[in-house]
């Protein structure tokens, strides 16, 4: 099928879906726990499709596909297609809940670039550590002692150490413009359901992101090679205490993302790639996570489950991710993952007609469309729908195809 025709029939689907009632397979799959579960009390947003704006689980199944999985207890949750954008199913997407350390994603992908190379070594000084909340997970960082930017990106990713993120944000310029560029970041991403207050997720008054905006955190971050491979990283050496006259001594850290290192009741997930969790009181358990099977690269994020069994984050985020892979093709999208604005505003521009050119030439006339299979990025289709079909627009999102990292295995815990 030509790529103009293909792309224009996606859309008009997407059209004629906006403005139809929810099929009747799509309203009997929603997860019967819906009238039992907390709801949003405000109007969400629709950025990436009207659905995603709708109270309640959005899935529309096609023939053969599985039923979603039952008694799914997060307040929102989403299960996307990290290449093409597509959002197969979500459950209150757009609410707007305290992130926990998932926040870390947006903190990471905002500041990880900046502080280069990774071999820079810093003194850290009481100042730097002093404004680090109470009660915060920490990797050990010790003032008066020197770490790589390395060290402390490990750190963040395996233990979200909270001291690590604040001695990286004073490497940046200080939290308060941590804080300022991070919220500048996620507007660039689109991720309007985000407000930054503090660089580590800590709770914090105002401070709220979304399972939506999450994900684009995430999808975004996997663009980066560091960040890839910080986030994929089982077990790391960190830095211990510097005692006077002796060779100083390191310790092993190992990622709390029970997905990656598994732990009781909760296996490794096969083709698990990262991303990030998260807790706080406030919060509850959050979860981000990544995950290739069969050439097909999906995110989900899960937020707050009220589910009492242990580890209920991982639990329902693998069976997100189950219900995913095996929905391939069977399901209709109810959704997007949108590109950032400068690849929205770049469309038509020399930089995208030369990704296509990259791209094997293949022809992006008023929309793109999916890169040969085997090259290093896809295309991704902005369909904008207003009740009618109004325009089309395109942006060149790259997602990197090397998943898992070649060398995952071998940074997996001892057993």
């Amino acid at each position: 099928m030509p790529a103009l025709k293909k792309t224009v029939m996606t859309v008009l689907s997407a059209a004629l879906l906006s403005v139809s009632v929810v099929s009747p397979a799509g309203a009997a799959d929603k997860d019967k726990t819906d009238d039992k579960q907390p709801k949003p009390s405000g109007q969400m947003s629709t950025v990436g499709g009207a659905r995603l704006g709708e109270v309640g689980t959005q899935v529309a199944l096609g023939p053969g596909a599985p039923v979603l999985p039952k008694e799914l207890t997060a307040r929102s949750w989403i299960v996307a297609d990290a290449e093409s954008g597509d959002v197969l199913a979500s459950h209150n997407a757009h609410w707007r809940l305290p992130p926990a350390s998932t926040l870390k994603m947006l903190f990471a992908d905002t500041v990880l670039p900046a502080l280069q190379p990774k071999t820079l070594t810093h003194l850290v000084t009481e100042d730097e550590l002093s404004g680090v909340g109470e009660g915060s997970s920490l990797v050990g960082v010790k003032e008066d002692h020197s770490y790589t930017v390395h060290d402390l990106w490990l750190g963040v990713f395996l233990r979200s150490g909270n001291d690590a993120v604040h001695v990286l944000s004073e490497m940046y310029g200080g939290v308060p413009a941590t804080v300022a560029a991070m919220q500048r970041h996620a507007e660039e991403l689109q991720a309007l359901d985000t407000t930054v207050v503090s660089p580590d997720g800590y709770d914090a008054p105002r401070q709220v992101s979304s399972a939506y905006d999450l994900t684009l955190f995430a999808r975004s971050g996997m663009q980066k090679a560091d960040f890839r491979e910080y986030a994929a990283t089982a077990t790391a050496e960190f830095p211990g205490e510097q005692k006077k006259g002796k060779k100083r001594e390191t310790f092993e850290i190992q990622n709390t993302n029970r997905l990656i290192t598994g732990d009781t009741g909760v296996d490794p997930y096969k083709g698990i790639a990262g991303v990030k969790n998260g807790y706080t009181t406030h919060a509850g358990n959050t979860f981000t996570g990544i995950a290739e099977r069969d050439g097909k690269v999906l995110l989900v994020t899960v937020m707050n489950p009220s589910s009492e069994e242990s580890h209920a984050v991982y639990k329902e985020a693998a069976h997100l991710l189950d219900w995913g892979f095996a929905s391939d093709g069977k399901v209709t999208p109810v959704g997007e993952l949108v590109p950032p604005r400068s690849a929205v505003a770049a469309k038509g521009s020399e930089p995208a007609a030369g990704a296509a050119k990259d791209a094997k030439k293949q022809h992006a006339a008023a929309a793109a469309t999916a890169a040969p299979a085997g090259s290093s990025g896809v295309w991704t289709a902005l369909s904008v729908v207003g009740g009618v079909l109004v325009v089309l627009a395109a942006g060149v999102f790259l997602v990197n195809r090397r998943w898992p990292l070649p060398d995952l295995a071998r940074r997996l815990p001892r057993r």
